[in-house]
């Protein structure tokens, strides 16, 4: 169906946000003590989604189905972004009967298609973000998969889903301004959210993100003073949203580390170079970090970025071999390679080709013959009655082109979806593998775009 998103005539209302601050709270791990990181570059705090230390945590009687849910969202959009299928949805973003005495600009817009993003939300890590000046904090999901940095604004003259904290308020900010649509980045949306840059009547380019699990932001591209840590940028381009819905948490929007030239790396990389590496903590975990800029690079193992015509913004590498208890799994070399394979950090469950999978359950379901079996669980079929921690479960390492290894603990091998039964973090993919988030946790990951390479390293965040 469609939706019809209404703007209306309102003033700005003035917000009050919280001012950034060393967080003490005792959840909090110092950033600096992290194994892998060195002294320079930019290091900020990463949670799990689902830790009770998210400064926006997830609903906390959210069912694991829930999130399994909007984990085969995100993978069915990133088939949709991989096929260049658009999306059937249209929107019309701006009614023709909106005032022209608005403070906000006075929209008249057809209904156009929105094209397929990412599902955000249940699957992806939360950081703290300033904008404006002064600076205010913000709590933000972080993910790889998609290149627009958005949140939500005042007045929020549609829709603002709730937040943890206030609202950003562009007028409290004296460096911010609005983008106008003649302006280039108003162009570059069409390949950082695959939907073209809309034009008020009023000269400001509007933007419209869209996800997999119907969540959208749509709103100004803007630009305003952007500080991370200790380190403040100005004219940082960003989506100031004024219609957000969706399953974000209590997050304030989104931070873009895809491959374009809008994402925060991107913008940043000028200053301080075009890497960044994460340590992805585990819900039990205190935190974990993303650091943008210069890493150690000597204590990483790499592997090459893989060039694809598919989608130019993902991060593609190419997994060669999976072994189970020290054996390699019973399938043919090509079978690796019969679809692309994406890292990503918002995708949850790993996907493999098919024929990958299928040797992959059933040589942990033989290494693990004397556990006694659970039924599936939604789209989770090699199940076992206990929780991962207590189980003893084989040595799984996925092997990638150049030599890079992760070795699964189990905490990267078995996933908890209730109180009593753990499954294969693992599920079959219909049209690209991808590496989730489940097996890269407490793994140091850098993404060193310039030399087009992703390294792993052991205990970065355990």
């Amino acid at each position: 169906m469609a939706l019809l998103l209404r703007f209306v005539a309102l003033s700005l209302l003035l917000a009050v946000a919280t001012p950034i601050r060393d967080i003490t709270d005792a959840c909090e791990s110092q950033v600096k003590d992290f194994p892998h990181l060195n002294s320079s570059g930019l290091h900020l705090t990463l949670h799990h989604p689902r830790s009770p230390c998210s400064p926006a945590p997830l609903p906390s009687d959210l069912p694991f189905s829930a999130v399994l849910t909007h984990d085969d969202a995100r993978i069915a959009s990133l088939a949709a972004r991989l096929a260049k299928t658009p999306s059937s949805r249209p929107t019309a973003l701006l009614d023709e009967s909106s005032s022209s005495s608005s403070s906000f600009p006075d929209e008249s817009l057809a209904s156009v298609p929105l094209g397929p993003g990412t599902s955000v939300g249940v699957g992806n890590y939360v950081t703290r973000m300033g904008l404006g000046t002064p600076a205010k904090s913000y709590v933000m999901v972080v993910d790889t998969g998609s290149s627009l940095t958005w949140l939500q604004c005042s007045p929020c003259v549609v829709s603002c889903h709730r937040q943890s904290g206030p609202v950003f308020n562009p007028k409290a900010s004296s460096s911010y301004a609005s983008v106008s649509c003649s302006a280039p980045q108003c162009s570059d949306l069409t390949s950082a959210t695959l939907n073209p840059g809309a034009c008020s009547n009023s000269n400001v380019c509007v933007y419209q993100a869209s996800y997999g699990d119907s969540s959208f932001s749509v709103g100004y591209l803007s630009k305003d003073t952007v500080t991370l840590g200790s380190t403040s940028m100005p004219n940082f381009y960003y989506g100031c949203g004024q219609d957000n819905e969706g399953l974000f948490g209590r997050s304030a929007g989104l931070i873009g580390l895809a491959r374009n030239k809008l994402s925060l790396l991107y913008q940043l990389a000028p200053t301080l170079g075009y890497s960044f590496s994460y340590c992805l903590p585990t819900a039990s975990s205190s935190s974990g970090y993303l650091s943008i800029g210069s890493y150690n690079s000597g204590k990483y193992a790499y592997t090459p970025m893989v060039s694809s015509s598919l989608d130019d913004s993902l991060y593609f590498i190419k997994l060669t071999g999976i072994t189970v208890a020290g054996k390699a799994i019973a399938v043919s070399s090509s079978a690796y390679t019969n679809l692309p394979t994406i890292i990503d950090s918002g995708t949850v469950i790993t996907r493999l080709p098919t024929s990958v999978y299928s040797a992959l359950s059933k040589a942990v379901a033989a290494a693990m013959k004397g556990t006694p079996t659970a039924p599936a669980f939604s789209i989770l079929d090699t199940c076992f009655q206990g929780q991962a921690a207590r189980l003893r479960a084989p040595a799984v390492n996925m092997a990638f082109a150049g030599g890079a290894v992760l070795k699964l603990a189990a905490r990267n091998l078995l996933v908890d979806v209730d109180s009593a039964t753990t499954c294969l973090a693992f599920a079959p993919a219909q049209s690209a593998a991808i590496i989730g988030n489940t097996q890269q946790q407490t793994f140091s990951v850098v993404y060193d775009v310039k030399s087009n390479r992703i390294g792993f390293a052991a205990g970065g965040c355990s």
